[in-house]
């Protein structure tokens, strides 16, 4: 991958910018905030804000009949309710898929057997460092759910169609999810091949 992108540079100019100085102006129990003055690629210095997300895990779990497990959350910086792909952060020193194993039965109170790695997103590169690793699973088990506490969340299995159909009407807003929407369909239509699904035992 370092390869492709050296050869997608070649012949541009270099933007990289340099880190000056660093500075942790706000942590709180789950985001922390830098304010750090970077050197641009004109020798100027300018201050650049950003927030350090620990990363977190997404997945779309599908059932025997090829649905998909959704849920309904409201999001408060929104005000709003929305339809997502179950996901969760990482924990100090978890994988991706770790923390998606874990995740997908603490939210959801599913446990999964395979499971498949389906894309990467940065969602917020302009103001966040967040990574997103979203992952594809199947072989669902009941298990119970083990929500945070002050979190509400409520699943349902729906159908791929139902989920383009709000996609195209401009229900579907959650970019992780229409992400893994628009991968999902293509996988499914045949145009892109399914990912290689591995064994692990059901958390």
């Amino acid at each position: 991958m370092q390869s492709e992108g050296k050869g997608r540079m070649a012949g541009r100019r270099d933007l990289t910018e340099t880190t000056i100085s660093e500075e942790l102006v706000y942590e709180g129990k789950f985001l922390r905030v830098r304010r750090d003055i970077a050197r641009l690629p004109d020798g100027a210095e300018s201050v650049r804000e950003y927030i350090l997300h620990p990363g977190a895990a997404a997945m779309v779990p599908f059932d025997d009949e090829g649905r998909i497990l959704v849920e309904w959350q409201f999001r408060y910086p929104r005000r709003e309710h929305f339809v997502e792909i179950p996901a969760g952060k990482l924990d100090p020193g978890e994988s991706f898929l770790d923390a998606a194993r874990r995740e997908l039965v603490e939210e959801t109170g599913y446990a999964a057997a395979e499971w498949a790695p389906l894309t990467t997103i940065h969602p917020a590169i302009g103001f966040a460092d967040e990574r997103i690793d979203i992952f594809l699973c199947r072989g669902l088990e009941r298990r119970t759910q083990q929500l945070d506490h002050g979190e509400f969340v409520d699943c349902e299995f729906v159908t791929l169609g139902w989920l383009v159909d709000e996609l195209r009407a401009g229900r579907l807003t959650d970019v992780k999810t229409q992400i893994a929407v628009h991968w999902v369909e293509r996988i499914v239509s045949g145009i892109w091949p399914w990912p290689s699904f591995e064994r692990y035992p059901p958390a």
